[in-house]
């Protein structure tokens, strides 16, 4: 599903799609991003197993220093792992890993692949059913990711349900349209503006 511009790397709606496949029975789903960036993070709060993948020599090393992905990842891939920067960039995974220390105990594992040969996919599922394996064994650490997961769902519904509502009730498209005009021109700050909307609401 395209993004439509909503950040996070994923839909608005694939949570719920990933619902209704679930409800479906459907016991694997696999879902993949738009891409991963700085704030592209939201698979966090729909997938069970968050799969990172880089290439090697496509400076995926410092995109993940850069975009904080070393703390969503639970299993770590290097496709394309017969190119030439598979070993330099597998040592700099090794070397963030051995310094980032996550709540729930877990290190994950980098496994290398070739898509294009079939070569390494064994390996991949191996560590994706471990980290599954490793929730079921700690239920406690589980239950909290599943409170967090859950919590942030209610949040962006929440945040949804409340911006349709101002816009519904607060300001109209052309007001609104001004308001960009006055300060795309430097006429007036965005805080301003947001302030004189939500005093509509008394907010």
């Amino acid at each position: 599903m395209a993004a439509r511009g909503y950040l996070g790397g994923i839909s608005r709606a694939t949570g719920d799609a990933v619902a209704i496949l679930d409800a479906a029975g459907y016991n694997t789903i696999l879902v993949e991003t738009v891409g991963v960036g700085q704030d592209e993070v939201e698979i966090v709060k729909t997938a069970d197993v968050t799969v990172v993948v880089l290439v090697p020599g496509m400076g995926d090393d410092i995109q993940a220093i850069k975009a904080g992905i070393m703390e969503i990842g639970d299993v770590f891939v290097i496709n394309k792992a017969d190119r030439d920067g598979v070993l330099r960039t597998e040592h700099d995974l090794q070397s963030l890993l051995s310094i980032s220390h996550r709540s729930d105990g877990w290190t994950p594992p980098i496994v290398k692949t070739i898509a294009t040969e079939n070569s390494g996919i064994e390996d991949l599922a191996d560590a994706a059913a471990a980290y599954q394996e490793f929730t079921r064994s700690h239920p406690e650490q589980a239950e909290i990711r599943r409170t967090r997961v859950a919590r942030f769902r209610i949040v962006d519904l929440l945040r949804d349900r409340l911006l349709r509502s101002v816009m519904e009730k607060c300001v109209t498209e052309s007001e609104l349209r001004e308001m960009a005009q006055e300060v795309a021109a430097r006429r007036r700050d965005p805080y301003s503006v947001v302030d004189e909307i939500a005093a509509k609401l008394k907010l």
